[in-house]
This record gives structure tokens, sequence and C-alpha cells, in this order.
């Protein structure tokens, strides 16, 4: 993240990193709850500019290097084509549909994370883009794919990862999408099938409490390989 079944294995990766805005105040809570302190206002390290691209630590646009089958390697470059005549290319947003996940944790605008034991919440100061991750021990639904959403279906699992009582990191599994989505501005995309399982482990830096890390793995058929 910014710096703060029947599925292929193709993966394609980011680690993404928010800063938390402003200082943070000491609370009794924060020490005694077995989760970690997530609260405050996360603002994409590297500023917006860096909201632009799905993997930070590679340039935009083609150099991000998206492992591509030739059929959604030709829908890009169409995409990238229109885009340099001055069009909108395949940008869903451009239609005011949301940018579904992977692109909501882009944090493209200031982003609040909300933990109680059954759900967390990720809430973004912009339409559309809010998310809900069940961490109540539930299966996905069997009917999960009759009203299948922009932001897909999450179920998280918090995990204490050094044995201090205290969790670590909350992973996260997403199915169930509605499309279109692509993973960027530069409109790199998904498959129409909408049958990407996104995985993440979202967690505070050891050595800073205001870095909040986001490392995504996307499975889906546009890709060839990791």
């Amino acid at each position: 993240m910014p710096d703060r079944g029947s599925l292929g294995t193709a993966v394609f990766i980011a680690a993404m990193c928010l800063t938390l805005a402003g200082a943070r105040a000491l609370d009794e809570r924060a020490t005694t709850s077995p989760y970690p302190d997530m609260r405050g206002t996360w603002e994409r390290a590297g500023g917006n500019a860096e909201a632009g691209r799905f993997d930070p630590t590679k340039p935009p646009g083609r150099l991000q290097g998206a492992p591509l089958t030739v059929e959604y390697q030709a829908i890009y470059e169409a995409n990238l084509a229109d885009k340099a005549a001055g069009g909108q290319g395949s940008d869903p947003t451009y239609k005011c549909l949301p940018p579904g996940m992977p692109r909501i944790m882009h944090a493209y605008a200031p982003m609040e994370v909300v933990v109680t034991p059954d759900t967390t919440y990720i809430l973004m100061e912009h339409i559309h883009d809010n998310r809900r991750i069940h961490t109540d021990g539930r299966d996905f639904p069997d009917n999960m794919n009759d009203e299948p959403m922009f932001a897909g279906y999450s179920i998280g699992r918090w995990v204490d990862e050094d044995g201090d009582g205290r969790y670590d990191a909350l992973l996260v599994e997403t199915r169930g999408f509605k499309g279109p989505r692509n993973y960027d501005v530069s409109g790199i995309p998904l498959h129409r099938d909408n049958q990407s399982i996104i995985r993440e482990r979202i967690y505070l830096d050891k050595a800073n409490p205001n870095l909040l890390h986001d490392e995504i793995t996307t499975i889906d058929h546009a890709l060839t390989r990791p």
C-alpha cells in the first residue's frame, strides 16, 4: 500500500503504505486493546501523485509491468491510445462509477480505519468507496455473487504473529466483484468475468506506528504469471 476455486495462480502484487496525518494522543484503550491502534486520518505516503499507480515502487503506466494475457494487453494498449488522443480510456470513474477493489486502497483521499471485534471498516473521504471487512468468523455466503459489489465481499482474520497477546496484522480475502474495474488511473484492466480474488495483509509498521502498510495480491484471469 502507500508508505503509513477455479482461478489460476497468476498474481499481481503491490505493497502500499499510508502515513498518519497529525500526532496521535496517548490513549489507555490503545494499550489494553488486543487490536492495533489504527485510529486517525491516514494519507498515502508520497502524496496523491503516488495514488495513480497500483504498485508505488514502479513508474506508472506500462512500466508497472502487469503480466497481462495477450487479449488484455491489447485492451490496455487501446486504453492508453485513447488517453493519448485526449479520451478517457477505460477508466470507469469517468462515468461516476466507483473505482472498486483494489483501486479503493490506493488512498487517493484521506482514509479512516474503524476496528470493532466483528467488523473492520475502511472509510474514505470520497463517495462510494467505503469497505466493510467481516472478522466474525463467517465464510463467504453461497449467494454472494447474486448481488456483486465493486468493492467485493471481504472476510478478514486478525493474527498475533509474534505471540505477545496482541494482534499484529489483518489478513483479508475479497471476492464477489462487480465491474468494470481497473487497477489504477492508467487503466490496467482486470478480467471482465469479475472472478478476481484479492488478498491483503494490513498492518502497522513495527518501527513507526504512524505508518500503515497494505500488501495486496490480486489473482485474476487477465494475468498470466506472478
